[in-house]
This record gives C-alpha cells, structure tokens and sequence, in this order.
C-alpha cells in the first residue's frame, strides 16, 4: 500500500478494496459500517467518509460522494485509484411514475444525463448505462428479498431547487411521459466514469417522494420519513447481498 494520499478523499493508494458501496450522505455510510464486521475508519476529508469492513465473508468499502454530480465523480475517479474495481451507488430518488412510491426501490438501467459534468468529460449522446450483471444482481436480490422494486431510466439532473431560468432545466413532465422512472443527482455522473475508467458500476435509489404528484414538492419533501428510511435500509440489504457472490 502506497503512503500517497489522494486529495480529495484522503485515501492512500491500494487502501480500497476491489468492491466499493457508495452513497450521498456521510449517515448512510456510517449506516453501512454498522452492517459490517471490523468496520475500519480509512479516512474523514471534506464530504467523503470512507470506512472498510467484513460481510458476510466479503471485503469492501464504503465512501461518500455527497450531492451532485462533479463532487461525486471526483470520489469515484479517487475510489478507482485506490483499487476500486466496481462500484454501487445507495441512494434516493424522486418518483417521476405514480407506481413507484415513497419506500420502494428503483434499480437503474440507465441515465439521461443532464449535467454539466457529463458535458464536460464525454462527446454529446454518449449514453450513461450501468454494467448489466451488475444491475442484474441488484434486480434478482430484490426479487430474492420480496422487496417492491421498479427498473428503470432515471435523469439525472444537477439543480435541486428551481432558480429563473425554467426553460434550461429538465422538464419532469416530459420526462414521466418518455417513461423515464425517478430523478436524482448522481447516478449518470457514476454510470460515465465507469464506461470511462472501465469499471463495472451500477445503482440502487429508494423512492422519498413523487415528483409529478406534488405542485410544490419542497413544502411536501420529507426523505425522513420512516417509509423512506426503510427503503434506505432495502437499498443497503439488497447492495450489500448483491455483492456477496461477486468474485474479485
């Protein structure tokens, strides 16, 4: 193991394993650990929280990657460095389907990518899509656990509270219409980073709202809620038992 820290995540080189967990909020990674055997602090620097531990015979790690898509993406490009060689994302999402409701899962298949992130590091139209066994064995673990789980194309998008200009964001009506499933913040940024380095990734969203069904979502947004917070622990389960399996 090198002693060269990377500089974001304060990670040294060689310290991840090859099988990474991640998730927004520094909480939930805290959340994570406690489902781990000898759950090991690697580094606490800016958003990014990483700790490694034991499941279920299985070493891994688990890192933050805070909210938005540039942040996240220099957490998963530093997790890459370190030794990460796929990476699930934990996270949450707003429902753009009626059928898809506060608690449930929704498992990734792909992601329209609106940020400037994506803009930046890949040509216009170059698609934002998971590894497929990856997201297989998320799907067949929920199916497994009798969890309520949908499939789906989330958008990705990078403002979460609306400014004046609504012509430039994405509009969630059109969205819902093209039966794009959830919205959330990160999951193209991973999805790209992974065909860039790679690397298989992929990602698990448990529903904290119904985008379409409220006029004014932020009076209603409440993600804890307990519905959500179960969710947020299906997510963990079905992520960490997904992984059980996988060789490295």
């Amino acid at each position: 193991m090198s002693t060269k820290l990377l500089p974001h995540t304060k990670l040294a080189i060689g310290s991840v394993t090859p099988t990474v967990l991640v998730c927004g909020d520094p909480e939930r990674v805290r959340r994570v650990a406690a489902h781990l055997e000898k759950p090991q602090l690697l580094a606490d620097w800016r958003e990014y929280v990483t700790y490694r531990g034991v499941y279920h015979g299985r070493t891994l790690t688990v890192c933050s990657h805070g909210i938005g898509a540039p942040g996240a993406a220099i957490a998963f490009e530093e997790l890459i460095e370190a030794g990460a060689k796929r990476i699930i994302r934990i996270g949450s999402c707003g429902s753009l389907q009626p059928y898809a409701q506060p608690g449930d899962l929704v498992i990734a298949a792909a992601a329209v990518q609106r940020t400037g992130y994506g803009r930046e590091v890949v040509p216009e139209g170059y698609p934002a899509v998971p590894d497929m066994e990856l997201t297989l064995a998320l799907r067949d673990t929920s199916v497994s656990l009798n969890y309520t789980h949908h499939t789906g194309i989330v958008l990705t998008r990078d403002a979460f509270f609306t400014g004046v200009n609504p012509a430039a964001a994405p509009n969630h009506q059109q969205m819902a219409e093209a039966n794009v499933l959830a919205v959330e913040m990160e999951c193209a940024a991973l999805f790209l980073v992974g065909s860039l380095r790679q690397i298989p990734t992929a990602a698990i969203l448990a529903v904290d709202g119904v985008v379409t069904a409220e006029p004014d979502m932020m009076e209603a947004f409440d993600p804890h809620q307990d519905v959500v917070q179960t969710g947020v622990e299906q997510a963990i389960q079905v992520a960490l038992n997904s992984v059980v399996g996988i060789g490295d």
